[in-house]
């Protein structure tokens, strides 16, 4: 049998490698359609026939036969759905995607900049203290102590050999992620809602398997504000909305009350200017024009409320409207939050390295 060999390329994939990046291509391509998986076949076959992604060895048929044995996606009444699984590979996929782009020194895991009585143990050891966990004892270094004090004959233990590990000090803290979700966000040939939603999505990835401990929810505010799951985020949408950053801020207040005593914090990622509100008697009151005084005050008042209960509010502009920007430096002074202008690429590396900042400082 002859064997023939070609030359080795940088750029050359395995089997296996090759594979996972077109699961996390079809990944992308499901936030893109909104969950849709039918739209998202189609595209990665459009893709696949421009830029050579198939052949012989891995056919396009092959692959979504694939999916389907990874059991990624699934048929029902004759439409192609993502599974529990599927889902669960989109966050990685975008965890994954955010996190290769961070620069090393913010891309670290570091719950506290103290060492306590915490749960992950540290390399270093310290004394035993009365408090301490037994169960962080280095019995290693501990014996070597004692036998160094009383030698093997008269061998002795005292509370002053032993040693413990230092342990991280871990805090816990409830975050409420708000997306925009008004009209502006695909405005003008501009898809704004993919980055959020792929923010999103690794976000609670990240929480879920880093910071169980932790709480994220998500408030989707456009007319009005309501919650989602993590399991809706693939398929949210922008609607002909306006922007009611008082109710989104009033629900997400809300909910952080609901957390008990732990660290509260708000993102939120908007690309308008408040531009809708409620009336007291529930009509929607609208304008588009301007800084209406009549929204800008009750959000403010939103704002201030934030701070009263201790919920700092940090804010990702993802375009630099005039009035945006204007509202925002008012908004961040109400709550002495903070605020950011954040490009789309880098939108979720700068929402994943204030978030483990925040982690710290709440300590």
């Amino acid at each position: 049998m002859e064997i023939i060999y070609s030359k080795w390329r940088s750029d050359s994939q395995t089997d296996e490698q090759r594979l996972e990046n077109l699961f996390a291509l079809f990944s992308s391509l499901l936030v893109q359609t909104n969950g849709e998986v039918e739209d998202a076949l189609e595209w990665l076959e459009q893709l696949g026939i421009d830029y050579q992604l198939f052949d012989k060895d891995l056919s396009f048929g092959d692959f979504v036969e694939e999916l389907k044995k990874q059991g990624y996606i699934a048929e029902k009444e004759g439409i192609q759905i993502i599974t529990s699984k599927g889902s669960h590979k989109i966050r990685t996929d975008m965890l994954r995607k955010i996190f290769s782009g961070m620069k090393p020194d913010t891309s670290g895991f570091h719950e506290s900049n103290k060492s306590g009585r915490g749960i992950d143990k540290l390399s270093e050891l310290k004394k035993f203290e009365f408090g301490d966990q037994v169960t962080n004892i280095d019995l290693t270094s501990t014996l070597k102590n004692a036998f160094i004090k009383s030698g093997l004959s008269d061998f002795k233990l005292g509370e002053e050999d032993i040693e413990i590990y230092e342990t991280e000090h871990m805090t816990s803290c409830a975050t409420v992620l708000m997306i925009d979700i008004s009209h502006s966000m695909i405005l003008y040939g501009e898809d704004r809602i993919t980055p959020a939603k792929e923010v999103a999505l690794a976000l609670s990835e990240l929480i879920l398997t880093k910071y169980p401990k932790d709480k994220l929810s998500i408030v989707v505010f456009g007319d009005d504000a309501r919650e989602i799951t993590v399991r809706e985020l693939p398929f949210l949408t922008v609607g002909p909305f306006h922007t009611n950053t008082k109710s989104g801020l009033r629900l997400a207040r809300q909910i952080l009350k609901k957390k008990g005593n732990v660290n509260k914090q708000i993102f939120m990622i908007t690309d308008g200017k408040p531009s809708a509100l409620f009336t007291d008697d529930g009509r929607i009151y609208k304008n588009s024009f301007g800084l209406d005084p009549k929204i800008v005050n009750k959000t403010l008042d939103e704002a201030v409320a934030c701070r009263k209960d201790k919920i700092k509010i940090t804010t990702f502009m993802i375009a630099q409207d005039y009035y945006l920007v204007n509202f925002i430096e008012e908004f961040t002074r109400a709550n002495d939050g903070k605020a950011y202008y954040s490009d789309l690429d880098n939108l979720g590396q700068n929402i994943f390295v204030d978030y483990l900042k925040n982690r710290r400082k709440f300590n």
